[in-house]
């Protein structure tokens, strides 16, 4: 019994191992197919980059910078995708077992695609078909090193873990649960590399226009639709030397990262605190959080490239951001305020009405014109008050005597004084007894009151 259950063991081996290589053979006929009909896979624009980003020969490290364009790309055509994969299955088969260098950048080309590129790619990635061909690497026929294994198996557990829950993706799901039940070990997952996979929207570069007036809501509506997420430049842990292809993309991003900063600056300086638009204000909060993204790539910029030249650009654009967001503060706080001192004005505005009008008359010492008029209205009614009392009163006999002795005492004296004119002045005494009758008249009619 036991020879037999080897031999059957054996035999299933051997019909397992015939049925690889039928499929080997398949996946080679229909490759070769696809080749012919479609071309070399490194003849397309993201093939040869990927033939570049693989290339051992020159390679020290893996590029990043150079795998970011990848993914650019293929985030930004219709037929990126199909392309970088045929070009990256071409590379795993054509290297497996003779280079593992190779097989290594190609795998972590792969897995940076599939963590920046959105779900059009991820669809061709968790095919069955696909997934299978990963497997296969780790058959005894390729007799793939530990490190290969290790990452092949790394990548099927990742994706699981994260497509798990979509419907469109579950080719991936259904080949890990496959190799489980087989009682294949994964490794022990690795929480740093557990980075959620990003996909990020399609680059909007700015178009360039003649020069002319351009207005700062025109030149916002240019910068703000710039998505940030596209721009991962290069990963933070790594050290790069930056090739001139390169330097020439990482500069024409910082152009673009300039031009948020100018139409922010311009924003800042116009607006009034308190007193901007809706649109205004909302399109500065938009620019702040892209503005803000974009440091943060910068600072990881700082800590990897190896030029003193770009060393030198970033450092000054670094500065720049960390101005214009002290900026953007001091205005949110001055907008803060200046919302609060106006609500205080508005509620207290009749209150200090009326004190300023309390000042204005104290200043002018009211109440005391009003005691000096008073005083004087009661002196005057006092002194009315007294001349009709004298006048209402009556005369005694006694005053009445001494007064008509005045009288008569007057008009004697005045009665000298007219006989000394007449005799002066040679007047006539019909004159004189006229101006002695009018005396006399007036004396009876002074008598006659009294």
């Amino acid at each position: 019994m036991g020879r037999i259950k080897i031999a059957s063991a054996a035999m299933q081996e051997q019909v397992n191992n015939a049925m690889e290589s039928a499929k080997e053979a398949a996946a080679s006929v229909t490759e070769r197919v696809s080749d012919f009909f479609q071309g070399n896979p490194f003849a397309t624009p993201v093939g040869r980059k990927i033939e570049m980003a693989t290339d051992a020969t020159i390679l020290a490290t893996e590029n990043w910078g150079l795998n970011m364009e990848i993914c650019d790309f293929i985030n930004n055509t219709a037929e990126g995708g199909r392309d970088a994969m045929r070009a990256i299955r071409k590379r795993l088969h054509s290297q497996i077992s003779k280079n593992n260098a190779v097989v290594m950048y190609t795998l972590t080309v792969l897995e940076t695609c599939v963590k920046n590129c959105d779900i059009r790619f991820h669809e061709l990635v968790c095919q069955k078909d696909f997934i299978n061909e990963l497997v296969r690497l780790l058959g005894p026929k390729f007799d793939a090193p530990q490190i290969i294994q290790e990452h092949v198996l790394g990548l099927i557990q990742s994706w699981n873990d994260v497509f798990r829950d979509n419907p469109r993706l579950q080719g991936v799901c259904q080949i890990y649960d496959e190799l489980k039940a087989k009682g294949v070990q994964f490794p022990i997952a690795d929480p740093g590399s557990m980075a959620p996979i990003l996909t990020p929207e399609r680059t909007v570069f700015p178009v360039e226009k003649a020069p002319a007036a351009i207005s700062v809501q025109e030149d916002a509506n240019r910068y703000s639709m710039l998505n940030p997420e596209s721009h991962n430049f290069v990963g933070p842990s790594q050290s790069v030397q930056p090739t001139p292809e390169q330097l020439e993309k990482l500069r024409n991003e910082l152009d673009v990262v300039n031009g948020n900063l100018k139409v922010m600056r311009e924003l800042l300086s116009e607006m009034v605190p308190g007193k901007e638009t809706t649109d205004d204000l909302q399109l500065l909060d938009e620019l702040y959080v892209v503005v803000k993204q974009m440091h943060a790539r910068i600072q990881d910029l700082i800590r990897s490239v190896q030029n003193d030249e770009v060393m030198y650009e970033l450092l000054m654009v670094n500065d720049d951001c960390n101005n214009l967001f002290e900026k953007y503060d001091r205005y949110m706080i001055n907008r803060t305020c200046g919302t609060k001192e106006n609500v205080a004005s508005e509620s207290n505005l009749i209150e200090l009405d009326e004190q300023t009008l309390n000042q204005q008359f104290g200043a002018l010492n009211t109440s005391d014109a009003k005691t000096g008029a008073s005083g004087a209205q009661e002196q005057i009614r006092t002194n009315q008050s007294g001349m009709t009392t004298e006048k209402d009163a009556p005369v005694s006999d006694r005053e009445a005597a001494e007064m008509a002795e005045w009288l008569e005492a007057q008009e004697g004296k005045k009665e000298t004084a007219v006989a000394s004119s007449v005799t002066i002045t040679g007047e006539s005494s019909t004159e004189c007894e006229a101006l002695l009758q009018n005396q006399s008249t007036t004396k009876d009619e002074t008598k006659t009151t009294f």
